[in-house]
């Protein structure tokens, strides 16, 4: 095994594909190809099944991923600390976020202040967004929950208020606030275990002892709106992602403490990597205007 191969091989796997990896690496297609089959054939194992164009880690090939991730994450620290204060002038940033509203002005931000950087972003929930965190798989991230974890560094953005939102011919659509207790019976369409705003919602129910009727539980926010349009029941979302959908009439929980404050967030071992420390530096200023 050489650092040659362990570096093409990582190039694949983030790239999804020899071509891709060619085009981003400048080296060329049976160069990288040839150095993935000497390191699957000095070990006996497959590292990719080949699919078409495009390539799938195996099991194997996956925890080597999560192994050359670290590896090159330390690598680029080390780059990052020799470099000092050096200017940032290219790189590719991989975000985690539970949702585009509060990220997206920081990427803008980045992206006016240097030229060319390249983003890949995830959207899930607030769980998810942690894990791939943790896990390596995104160098920074930005999410509803609150960590106290000292291998994290976290800025705060903002606070936003979870709310409900229902169909404007729904009996609640008449009011602009309504009491927790009026969920009582209701149906909720809401996100899967591990969201914050069902988590929000359920526990503030729980406080209150108020039960709803059922819960319709969707995995995205575009398919939550799609039933709450539908008429499955009554959906819940931060106030600032609900938007002009007039499809739509929003009602304020009168009675109970619903807000919930946003954070960027990053490693702690990883805040001296230029694009991090930068994406960070964004966060923070944003958060004082």
């Amino acid at each position: 095994m050489t650092p040659t191969q362990l570096r093409t091989f990582h190039l694949v796997a983030e790239s999804g594909s020899f071509s891709a990896a060619a085009r981003a690496s400048g080296l060329s297609q049976p160069n990288l190809s040839s150095q993935v089959t000497a390191l699957e054939q000095a070990y006996g194992v497959r590292l990719f099944d080949r699919r078409g164009r495009s390539v799938a880690p195996t099991e194997t090939g996956r925890q080597l991923h999560g192994i050359t991730i670290r590896l090159f994450a330390v690598h680029d620290e080390a780059r990052a600390l020799l470099a000092g204060e050096q200017a940032l002038t290219r790189g590719h940033l991989r975000i985690a976020a539970d949702s585009a509203h509060h990220v997206v002005p920081i990427m803008a931000a980045l992206r006016d202040r240097a030229r060319p950087l390249t983003f890949a972003l995830s959207i899930d929930n607030s769980a998810v967004v942690l894990d791939r965190l943790l896990r390596h798989e995104a160098d920074v991230a930005v999410m509803a929950k609150s960590v106290s974890d000292p291998r994290l560094h976290a800025v705060r953005l903002r606070t936003d208020r979870v709310i409900l939102f229902v169909p404007r011919r729904h009996p609640l659509a008449r009011r602009g606030r309504a009491p927790l207790a009026a969920l009582a019976g209701q149906a909720l369409v809401l996100r899967e275990r591990g969201s914050i705003t069902r988590e929000v919602l359920e526990q503030a129910m729980a406080a209150a002892d108020v039960r709803p009727d059922a819960i319709v539980e969707v995995q995205t926010r575009e398919g939550v709106r799609e039933a709450v349009a539908a008429g499955f029941g009554v959906g819940a979302i931060f106030h600032s992602e609900l938007g002009d959908d007039r499809r739509f009439h929003r009602v304020l929980i009168a009675d109970a403490q619903l807000d919930v404050a946003e954070y960027a967030v990053c490693l702690q071992e990883r805040r001296r990597v230029a694009l991090v420390r930068a994406f960070m530096d964004e966060a923070t200023r944003l958060a004082a205007i």
